[in-house]
């Protein structure tokens, strides 16, 4: 399935990019979600026209999502957990913890814009949780857990 990609998307293209990919993902995914449509002569026209309009749309994206990661990379986070003595938490600190912690701080984030590769955070201590923002933006925030 041929589709017209309407954003940056990870590892398949940018705006604008005509893309094969496979009918399920295109049809269950891509078009539902508006970030793409399928290749027909009528799209290809209709994108071509208004191209600069979300081109435009896009870098304005791009523009809050930077302004945001310079908001993160100013701030610390400290969080305080039970946690038994040799500094194992009662539990664990998963991304909508940390979510709720940097909007506590003042920054909308939504929990699927924290990236915890390594899993929820189980020990005390310092950690640097990412932040996906937009395709081409990441922040880094700094997260300190004491125990309480």
């Amino acid at each position: 399935m041929e589709v017209i990609l309407l954003d940056k998307i990870g590892k398949l293209g940018g705006l604008g990019d005509k893309v094969t990919v496979k009918p399920g993902h295109g049809r269950n995914y891509l078009v539902p979600y508006g970030l793409a449509v399928p290749a027909t002569k009528d799209n290809v026209a209709a994108f071509e026209a208004q191209r600069s309009e979300l081109e435009a749309q896009a870098a304005e994206r791009k523009a809050i999502a930077e302004e945001r990661a310079a908001q993160l990379a100013e701030i610390e986070l400290s969080l305080v957990a039970k946690s038994g003595d040799e500094g194992k938490l009662f539990g664990s600190i998963g991304s909508r913890d940390l979510a709720e912690a940097i909007a506590s701080a003042g920054i909308d984030v939504a929990k699927s814009e924290v990236r915890m590769p390594e899993g929820p955070i189980r020990q005390t201590g310092e950690y640097d949780i990412a932040v996906h923002l937009h395709a081409e933006v990441h922040a880094t925030v700094r997260v300190v857990v004491v125990a309480e």
